[in-house]
């Protein structure tokens, strides 16, 4: 019999395949290397294929999907109940081959590229950000040392700082002055990284038609509707809730 099911436990460069045929006999326990994929599935007739989503499932997913397989991606969560021994690779592919035949289990759709490459935007975003913050609380922080307090909000770094540096000057080393001004220095940079990618962020989503029909629902502006875009994979998915939210 042909093999009709597999699963695929993904990982940088060993990967653990499962097959099964339609019985659920498993005809195949195998690792394979990263650059023996393509070509080991090249050469199998096409099956149902299921995959953890996981960071790699979506490229492997698209890949797979060109070579005339059917895929699946399923929540790591959702597949852990059918993990029958201790956890390693061939019980995980195992169990994967196996949830994926489940008629109740809910899939994730395949994102594109485009897709991904937006979210890893608005990821590299939310990085800045956050690196962002925490030099705005460390200058704030040094400073409260020497009794300079800067008011709270991420605008008063550089409009309310040169102020209170200003003002203070005669009483702080020169060495401490140095090391605020390098301090702040970063955190422009942090700043202007946040702004670029937004305004990266922006021109996709002005481009996008489903990105702009979400933004038309109160509450959501650029950023939400472009980052719901991105996490969903699902355009049709998206047009129907935003017809639903506007009620």
């Amino acid at each position: 019999m042909e093999i009709r099911t597999v699963g695929i436990d993904l990982a940088k460069n060993v990967f653990q395949v499962h097959g099964m045929n339609e019985l659920g006999k498993p005809l195949l326990r195998k690792q394979l290397k990263r650059d023996q994929m393509a070509v080991f599935f090249t050469n199998l007739s096409p099956c149902l294929i299921g995959m953890e989503a996981c960071s790699s499932a979506h490229y492997w997913a698209r890949k797979l999907k060109a070579l005339g397989h059917t895929v699946r991606l399923m929540a790591p969560q959702f597949v852990k109940p059918y993990v029958k021994s201790n956890k390693n690779d061939a019980a995980d592919a195992e169990a994967i081959c196996e949830a994926v035949t489940r008629p109740t289990m809910r899939f994730m759709p395949i994102k594109n590229v485009e897709q991904q490459s937006v979210l890893a935007s608005h990821r590299a975003r939310q990085g800045f950000v956050k690196a962002r913050t925490a030099q705005a609380n460390q200058i704030r922080g040094l400073l409260a040392e020497f009794g300079l307090i800067v008011p709270e909000g991420i605008g008063h770094i550089t409009t309310k700082l040169p102020s209170v540096i200003e003002g203070a000057t005669s009483e702080l080393p020169v060495s401490f002055r140095q090391l605020i001004e390098r301090l702040i220095e970063h955190f422009k940079t942090l700043n202007k990284g946040v702004e670029e990618l937004e305004a990266q962020i922006k021109v996709w989503h002005r481009a996008n038609e489903t990105s702009r029909q979400l933004e038309s629902i109160p509450g959501i502006g650029p950023l939400t509707a472009s980052a719901l875009v991105a996490a969903v994979g699902d355009a049709k998915t998206l047009k129907a809730g935003s017809s639903w939210l506007r009620g």
